[in-house]
C-alpha cells in the first residue's frame, strides 16, 4: 500500500483485467540416444534443422561399436532426426549417449574415444611419447571427431619504442609472451656495410628492480637458457633493434563433414600461465578440458593438453621447434608464408565405443552433476515428447529395461508423453507379447518400422517409428491442434513398411494399443493409430493424454502469480475468472464438448473446495472440470432401404 505523507495528486496504474493464461508448446521433443559426435554431459541446446544438427552431432554415417567390430549399424539417430523435421518437426534437444571402451593398460595410445594426435619433438605422432608432447584432440569421442588441424606461429609487429625520456619501452608487452629480439650484431673489423641483426628467442618476464621496486622486462634466451636476461632498457629503436610478439594462430576442418567451414582462432599464446588483462588466455586457457561455459564447451572442438615438465612458453615453444625445425629460420625471415610457419596434422582415432545399454539411456548425475541419458532431460522444461530412436533394434536384453526408464521418464516429468518403438523385425504375436508387457497413459506404441531410402547406402531400408511419429504429432499440434487425434496423416518419407499390415491384423492390435501404420491404395502411407498403452479407458487417446498436459501446464504456468497472494474470496474470485477466460477460449477452438460454456467446463474455487484446514496450511484448492473431445476412431454409417412415398 502506497503511503500518503504530503498533500498533493497522487497518480497510480491499476489493471482492471483479471489474469490471463497463455498455452504452453507441445511440439518440442527430447531424443535419447548414440551420436557420431557432439557433447555427452553438457545440457543439451535446441535444435531446429538437420543442418544444425549435423554440426553438433555428427553426420549421417553408420556406426561401428567396439563390442560389435563385424557390424555396421544405422545411425538411427540421424534418420530420426531427419524424420523429424521432413514430418513436421520444429525444435529438438539430442541428448547424446556414449559408452566408452576400456583402456587397454599394456597400450600407451592415450585413446578415449576422441580424435588426437601428438606434437613431439620427432613430429607428428599417434602414441604418447615418453619425452615431451602436446596432445590436440577433438573435444568430445566419436568417429565424427575427425579433423585437419594446423598451427601456425605469427610474428606481430615491432613494439619496441622509446618515451620522452628517450627510455625503452615495450608496448603491449605482457608477461610470459614469446618474443623474437633482433640486435645490432657486434662491430667488426672491416666494419660491414649494413649488417642485418643478430635475431633470437627470448621469454618475456616481469621483474622488480631490487633498490627502486620498479618494474623491469627481462628476456630470458629460449635458445641458450644459460646466458644471462636481456634488459629492456639495453635495447634501442635508434639502431633498429626490434622486439616482436610471437603468438598462435589455430585453424581446423572438419574432414567428415563436405560443407564444413574451416574456423580459425588466432592471437592464443603459448605459454600455459599467459594472461591478458588478467584473464587467462594461452592456447591452454582457451582449449580446456574444462571451459568456463557451456556455450563454449559446445562450440569449441578442441581440447590441448600437454606434458606436466612443460610449465612455461619457452620450453613449449623450443618443442616446436624441434617438431620442425624450419620454423626457426622462417620466424625470423618477414618475407616466410604461412606454410613455412605451420605445423599440420590430422586428428583421428577416434571411435563410436560400445553399444550404449540401459545404463547409459537411464543417464546419471556425477559429482559435479554433470548429466547424462535422459537425465539431462529433466531439466528442460519445454519438451513434451520423448523418445530413443535405435535402441530396439536387435537388443532384446535391453529394450525392456529401456522402455521402462522412458515410461518412467514421463511420468516423472508428467507434462511428456514417450513414443516407444516396437523392436525390428517382428510378427504380429512378437509385437503384441512386447506390448503385453506395458501399461502406462504416458506411453504410445507404434508399430511397424518405417521403410525409407538410405540417402548413405542408397538402399531401402527400415527405421523405428519414432521419429516419424514426433515429428507428425508437431505437424498435428500446428496444422490443426493437439486436441486433435495424431493419426490418419501421411508419413512424407515412406516408401513402404516393414510389414504390410491388413485391417483384419490391425483389428487384433489396435485394441491392445499397438498404434499401427497402414497402406490404403490412392491415399499413400498414413499412421493409422492414436492410442495410448494404458489399460484405463478414461486415458485410451493419445490426444486426450496430451491435451490434458497441455491443459495442466498451461494452468500451472500461468497462474504462478498467485502463490503467497492473500488466500481469501478476492484471490479465489481472480483464480477462478482466470480459468474460466482461458477455457472460454478453447471451448471456442473446438477442444471442448458441448454447445453451451457451462457444459464444456466448470471451475470452482470458494469454500466448497477448501476447508478450514485447507485455508490454516496454506492451501488454495481449484476443482476444475472439462468435457474433452474424443476422436471418432470409428465411423458408423447405418443404411437402409427407404421407399420413395413414405415420409420421414
Amino acid at each position: 500500500m502506497p503511503e500518503y505523507l504530503a498533500p498533493g495528486v497522487y497518480i497510480e496504474e491499476v489493471s482492471f483485467r483479471s489474469k490471463s493464461i497463455e498455452g504452453v508448446g507441445t511440439t518440442t521433443t527430447g531424443f535419447v540416444g548414440p551420436t557420431r559426435y557432439g557433447p555427452v554431459e553438457i545440457e543439451p541446446d535446441v535444435i531446429t534443422s538437420l543442418a544444425e544438427y549435423e554440426r553438433v552431432y555428427g553426420d549421417r554415417q553408420q556406426f561401428s561399436f567396439g563390442d560389435k567390430p563385424n557390424e555396421k549399424i544405422h545411425n538411427y539417430m540421424w534418420h530420426a532426426v531427419r524424420a523429424f523435421f521432413e514430418e513436421g518437426g520444429k525444435r529438438l534437444y539430442i541428448s547424446r549417449i556414449f559408452r566408452a571402451i576400456q583402456p587397454d593398460p599394456d597400450k600407451n595410445n592415450f585413446n578415449d574415444g576422441r580424435a588426437f594426435a601428438f606434437v613431439t619433438k620427432s613430429g607428428i605422432a599417434k602414441t604418447k611419447p615418453n619425452d615431451n608432447w602436446i596432445r590436440v584432440s577433438a573435444r568430445f569421442p566419436g568417429t565424427g571427431g575427425k579433423r585437419r588441424v594446423r598451427l601456425t606461429l605469427r610474428v606481430g609487429q615491432n613494439i619496441l619504442g622509446k618515451n620522452e625520456n628517450n627510455e625503452s619501452t615495450a608496448a603491449n608487452l605482457t608477461e610470459n609472451d614469446i618474443v623474437i629480439i633482433g640486435r645490432e650484431p657486434a662491430p667488426t673489423s672491416p666494419p660491414t656495410l649494413n649488417p642485418p641483426n643478430d635475431k633470437d628467442f627470448y621469454f618475456a618476464k616481469l621483474e622488480r628492480d631490487g633498490q627502486t621496486g620498479e618494474p623491469v622486462w627481462k628476456f630470458e634466451n629460449i635458445t641458450t637458457p644459460n646466458k644471462p636476461p636481456l634488459e629492456l632498457s639495453k635495447l634501442k629503436i635508434d639502431k633498429k633493434e626490434e622486439i616482436r610478439v610471437i603468438d598462435l594462430i589455430i585453424t581446423a576442418l572438419a574432414t567428415e563433414d563436405p560443407d564444413a567451414v574451416p574456423e580459425t582462432w588466432d592471437g592464443l599464446a603459448l605459454d600455459p600461465n599467459h594472461k591478458s588483462f588478467g584473464t587467462p588466455d594461452s592456447v591452454f586457457s582457451k582449449f580446456s578440458g574444462n571451459p568456463a561455459t557451456a556455450r563454449e564447451a559446445r562450440s569449441l572442438p578442441l581440447v590441448f593438453e600437454r606434458n606436466e615438465n612443460m610449465k612455461d612458453g619457452g620450453a613449449i615453444f623450443n618443442l616446436f621447434k624441434q617438431a620442425k625445425t624450419s620454423i626457426v629460420d622462417k620466424l625470423k625471415d618477414e618475407s616466410s608464408i604461412i606454410e613455412d610457419r605451420s605445423i599440420d596434422m590430422l586428428l583421428d582415432g577416434g571411435n563410436d565405443g560400445n553399444r550404449p545399454t540401459a545404463k547409459e539411456y537411464e543417464g546419471e548425475i556425477d559429482s559435479k552433476d554433470r548429466k547424462s541419458g535422459l537425465r539431462a532431460l529433466e531439466d528442460i522444461e519445454d519438451i513434451s515428447i520423448v523418445a530413443a530412436p535405435g535402441s530396439t533394434f536387435n537388443d532384446a536384453a535391453n529394450t525392456p529395461t529401456i522402455t521402462s526408464h522412458l515410461i518412467s521418464h514421463a511420468e516423472r516429468m508428467r507434462y511428456r508423453i514417450a513414443v516407444l518403438d516396437s523392436a525390428n523385425d517382428q510378427s504380429i504375436s512378437d509385437v503384441r507379447a512386447m506390448k503385453a508387457k506395458i501399461d502406462s497413459k504416458y506411453a504410445a506404441f507404434y508399430y511397424p518400422w518405417v521403410r525409407v531410402l538410405d540417402p548413405v547406402t542408397q538402399q531401402e531400408i527400415v527405421l523405428p517409428p519414432s521419429g516419424f511419429v514426433s515429428g507428425i504429432y508437431a505437424r498435428n499440434d500446428v496444422e490443426r491442434a493437439v486436441y486433435k487425434a495424431p493419426a490418419n496423416e501421411v508419413v512424407r518419407l515412406a516408401v513402404g513398411f516393414e510389414k504390410t499390415l491388413n485391417k483384419a491384423q490391425q483389428e487384433v492390435l489396435n485394441p491392445e494399443g499397438i498404434n499401427c501404420f497402414r497402406f490404403f491404395e490412392g491415399r499413400g502411407f498414413r499412421l493409422w493409430g492414436a492410442r495410448t498403452t494404458s489399460s484405463d479407458p478414461e486415458w485410451k487417446y493419445v490426444n486426450l493424454r496430451r491435451y490434458f498436459a497441455y491443459l495442466e501446464r498451461s494452468i500451472d504456468r500461468g497462474t504462478q502469480w498467485a502463490v503467497f497472494e492473500p488466500n481469501g474470496e478476492a484471490l479465489w474470485a481472480n483464480v477462478r475468472q482466470t480459468i474460466q477466460d482461458y477455457l472460454f477460449n478453447e471451448w471456442v477452438s473446438g477442444a471442448l464438448l458441448g454447445e453451451k460454456p457451462e457444459k464444456a467446463y466448470f471451475v470452482k474455487c470458494d469454500r466448497s473446495t477448501m476447508t478450514q484446514n485447507d485455508l490454516d496450511n496454506g492451501r488454495l484448492v481449484c476443482l476444475v472440470g472439462v468435457a474433452v473431445v474424443k476422436p471418432a476412431e470409428f465411423v458408423i454409417f447405418r443404411i437402409g432401404q427407404w421407399t420413395a412415398d413414405r415420409k420421414v
